[in-house]
């Protein structure tokens, strides 16, 4: 039986390989649906995260802090239109899908977003 500690260890470690995935592409045509994936990925495992995380079960704010960090990831960033509307005339072009990927990976380090994920990966 998994812990909840190692359930939220698990899951935070996913959005660490999405992004790690993300930050190795390089920008070659097909890497839009990768982009797309990993978004989706991420996405999902914030939406995941905010409706697990009973911060009741932790003493400190780390998690309660990170929820919120997520909130405000999901409420101020979406790519998926944009990646929706760029397939069909730009998903060859190197330039906007480095464009896409960077700006995808300037929002994850928003508000320290991905090194507060690494630091609860190692707490827990």
């Amino acid at each position: 039986m998994v812990t909840y500690h190692a359930y939220l260890k698990n899951v935070l470690e996913k959005i660490i390989v999405a992004h790690n995935t993300l930050a190795k592409l390089e920008d070659k045509p097909g890497d839009l649906v990768i982009i797309k994936k990993e978004i989706l990925k991420i996405n999902g495992f914030f939406q995941v995260l905010i409706n697990k995380i009973d911060t009741e079960k932790f003493q400190s704010t780390d998690f309660s802090d990170l929820k919120s960090r997520f909130e405000h990831y999901l409420e101020n960033y979406s790519f998926e239109k944009e990646i929706e509307t760029m397939a069909p005339l730009y998903s060859e072009d190197s330039n906007r899908l480095k464009n896409m990927r960077l700006k995808i990976l300037e929002s994850l380090a928003d508000k320290k977003l991905m090194d507060n994920i690494e630091y609860m990966v190692e707490k827990l």
